[in-house]
């Protein structure tokens, strides 16, 4: 666990250094950009098309789902009530209640998985965030974003989702799996040397996304409920639903990590989209990321 934890900190590493060097002429907003863009449209949907085609799928993919909306919903109320008690502006409740929310199960729970798992750890990951995280993000996120935003813009939650390629690779590739139709060996390993690119593709983008100059003390201090709750809490209730709904072995295991991680990414864009405080949700993002290098091999060895 540790080893994995420092390889990839290692990579993210390689990303950050990039936002204070510009290597082949690129700035790092630049670079990820054309990352992050290569990823969601095509290395991405083709991990988790191969993925998912080839997965057991049945009573644990409810209990994943089912953990994974808990958590999210769970987290999303506990900091509604906390905020209430901050001197915060409208903007800034609105980050924090997407910081302390949404962890970042793919960006960074999905390598993670992967290397300790293999390929049960990869489809686990994909199903707490594609079946349950991000129509969550993208429904209820987006509505409390719209709300507590400056932004005028429309919100219409299902055309959203329905422009999400890695969302349509997942309900095909379940859709084969359920149906019965095999994977052959041509197409497993096509997939699969596509989908290689993601793990270090979307850790170096992590690394290029962490703004280390928002820690300071005063934004720290801010944001601390949302650290708690979204290193803290989440992965605590999530190991206690998942326990009481059956989950057991490798899948709980997986399950409270995917809880555990840190502030997602993507929340970045939807704070600038729709006028909620940025600079907050990145300090959130920062801190948690680095603080979750500490805190998941604590959640490793309580849910083994």
């Amino acid at each position: 666990m540790i080893s994995v934890i420092l390889q990839m900190a290692g990579t993210i590493a390689l990303g950050q250094i990039w936002r204070h060097v510009r290597l082949g002429g690129w700035s790092a907003d630049a670079a990820r950009g054309a990352l992050t863009s290569s990823v969601y449209y095509l290395f991405l949907p083709a991990l988790v098309f191969s993925v998912l085609w080839r997965a057991p799928l049945g009573a644990d993919t409810l209990r994943i789902a089912g953990t994974a909306g808990v958590a999210v919903v769970s987290s999303l109320v506990l900091m509604a009530a906390v905020g209430r008690f901050m001197r915060v502006s409208r903007a800034q409740f609105g980050a924090l209640l997407l910081a302390a929310s949404f962890p970042n199960a793919t960006y960074m729970g999905l390598p993670l998985l992967g290397s300790l798992f293999g390929d049960e750890g990869r489809a686990v990951a994909i199903q707490y965030d594609l079946f349950a995280c991000t129509p969550l993000l993208l429904s209820v996120g987006i509505l409390l974003a719209a709300r507590f935003g400056s932004s005028d813009e429309q919100v219409h939650p299902v055309k959203t989702l329905l422009k999400v390629p890695p969302l349509w690779a997942a309900v095909a590739g379940a859709g084969l799996n359920l149906a019965g139709v095999g994977q052959p060996d041509w197409a497993a390993e096509w997939l699969d040397r596509i989908g290689a690119a993601v793990v270090p593709v979307m850790l170096v983008a992590l690394g290029m996304s962490l703004r280390l100059e928002t820690l300071t003390g005063r934004q720290l201090a801010t944001v601390s409920p949302a650290l708690l709750i979204q290193l803290l809490w989440m992965p605590a209730v999530a190991i206690l639903f998942a326990l009481a709904v059956g989950t057991s072995g490798q899948t709980l295991t997986a399950v409270v990590l995917e809880a555990a991680m840190p502030t997602m990414v993507l929340g970045l864009v939807i704070c600038d989209r729709f006028g909620l405080d940025t600079t907050l949700y990145a300090t959130t993002a920062s801190a948690s990321t680095l603080l979750a290098l500490v805190t998941l091999p604590f959640w490793h060895g309580l849910a083994v």
